[in-house]
């Protein structure tokens, strides 16, 4: 019994053993499968990479010699521009030294001429000088006088004759003025810019972009240029870019282009990024908020002054005096002024407000384009206030406010008169209130300088000085020449914008007392 025991244990182990040792062995083979499995997904892993390196390879080679015939065709084409260029510029340049040359020759020629006829001219005058000399010795032995005896004697005989005689004649050289107004006009204008246009104009036409550093600028002008290029054909402004540390300079008569170009420079340099694609969306973006801003100040003056149904685009017009200054004062700001005072008028008055006020925010709406289109700043502004079915009252008023019209109507009288009035305050227009001050205080002090006046007095806020004469001393005859010699005066030793009307006033009264 017990050996049968043992012989089954012994059966059961070796039976165990036998199937471990099977186990085994499958378990191997399974393994040595799943191994070859992987080796081969491996290889197959290996040999689809290397195909699609080398696919990306081959498609970056053909990307990266597409780029670089690209921008080798770019690179020639700007070498051959730039060449172009160059060559105009060197033919210009050959051709103003021929015309330089040949103006040379010419001032050469004529300056041997002209020291010719000044060695001639210089012994003709020491000729003269002798047979002067000579005849004036014979006249003071004739008359018994000598030279300065015979003036005073001449002046105290004919020094009323003369008066008269230069009063008449400056009459009838104002009267010739007056027929030839327009040439006058034309020689009053050029006056004016010759004394005070180039700083004016200065002021209006520039505005300066600080910087964070002078390296900018170089960012600003790009590779060969590009990045100006690209500023300037955008906005329609010049940049100058001098020697002026951390700044730049944006020129341009279009006050709307300059302000595009100050917002979208401002924010390319804060930005950082400068090449042409952004510059182009800076300034696209610079016009829409231009745009908003100006449609956003023309409602605002419409409400400001309460005037309804004013066309879209008038609207626009003038928010774009924003933009716009005459003589230092904010065009839109004047408008506006204008109109208020203006309905203040026609209420005293008893005319209509609304139409008075509508006239008045008006009036200076030519001002918007006068540098787009042709034609004084009334003319325009009448054509477009037409042009938007304005009332006939709003276009007269609009035409007769400086003058080029007669007024026919009230409206247009109190337009002319609130625009004067505007303009003429004091501080309005360029000038603080010392300032203002300190110029009527030396007008009147250099009108006080001549003898025969009683008083005088500056008004229209320095446009008119009215002087009051003594009559017993100034004659009617010398009135007239004491009135150009003040305003001679005043043109020598004065600077003041416009001009000054100089009205001089003689009274003469009879008392007389009945007893």
């Amino acid at each position: 019994m017990f050996w049968e025991i043992v012989g089954i244990v012994a059966a059961v182990a070796v039976v165990l053993v036998i199937g471990f040792l099977l186990g085994i062995v499958y378990r191997k083979k399974v393994a040595e499968r799943e191994i070859s499995s992987a080796e081969e997904e491996a290889k197959r892993i290996i040999n689809e990479s290397i195909k699609a390196a080398e696919s990306k390879k081959r498609e970056a080679l053909v990307e990266a010699r597409e780029e670089i015939h690209k921008n080798r065709t770019e690179y020639e084409r700007e070498v051959k521009e730039r060449r172009a260029e160059l060559s105009k510029q060197e033919r210009r340049l050959q051709q103003k030294e021929e015309t330089l040359d040949r103006k040379t020759d010419t001032l050469e020629k004529k300056t041997e001429s002209l020291n010719q006829k000044l060695s001639q001219a210089d012994a003709m005058q020491e000729e003269i000088k002798l047979v002067k000399k000579s005849q004036l010795e014979m006249l003071e032995k004739i008359s018994g006088y000598t030279v300065d005896e015979a003036k005073q004697y001449l002046i105290s005989n004919v020094e009323s004759e003369v008066t008269h005689e230069m009063a008449a004649k400056v009459r009838e050289v104002e009267a010739r003025y007056k027929d030839e107004a327009e040439e006058r006009a034309r020689e009053i204008i050029a006056t004016a810019i010759q004394r005070c246009a180039a700083d004016h104009a200065s002021e209006i036409t520039v505005s300066v972009v600080p910087l964070p550093n002078d390296e900018m600028k170089g960012r600003i002008i790009g590779r060969e240029g590009r990045n100006i290029r690209s500023i300037e054909t955008l906005t329609g402004c010049d940049l100058i870019i001098d020697d002026t540390p951390e700044a730049i300079t944006l020129s341009s008569f279009d006050p709307v282009r300059r302000e595009v170009a100050r917002i979208a420079l401002e924010r390319l340099i804060q930005d950082g990024r400068i090449h042409p694609a952004r510059i182009e969306e800076m300034v696209a973006k610079a016009q829409k908020e231009v745009a908003a801003t100006i449609k956003a100040e023309g409602e605002r003056a419409a409400l400001e002054t309460n005037i309804h149904g004013l066309h879209p685009e008038i609207i626009r017009l003038l928010g774009r005096m924003k933009y716009r200054t005459s003589y230092g004062q904010n065009v839109l700001n004047h408008s506006i002024e204008v109109a208020q005072l203006s309905g203040l008028i026609a209420a005293e008055l008893g005319v209509d407000v609304q139409t008075a006020k509508r006239a008045g925010l008006l009036h200076d709406l030519g001002k918007s384009i006068d540098h787009e289109v042709e034609g004084s700043h009334v003319s325009i502004g009448v054509d477009i206030a037409r042009k938007y079915k304005e009332s006939p009252e709003v276009l007269h008023a609009i035409e007769a406010h400086h003058g080029d019209v007669e007024p026919h109507s009230v409206v247009a009288c109190i337009v002319q008169a609130a625009d004067a009035i505007s303009a003429s305050r004091p501080g309005a227009r360029r000038e603080n209130v010392e300032n203002y001050v300190k110029r009527l205080e030396k007008l009147e002090a250099v009108t006080r300088s001549f003898p025969g006046i009683s008083g005088c007095y500056a008004i229209q806020a320095g446009r008119e000085i009215r002087v009051m004469v003594k009559p017993e001393e100034v004659s009617e005859d010398q009135m007239v020449l004491l009135a150009r010699d003040i305003a001679k005066k005043i043109e020598d030793e004065l600077t003041y914008p416009g001009q000054i009307k100089v009205h001089v006033i003689r009274e003469t009264k009879a008392v007389e007392y009945a007893k």
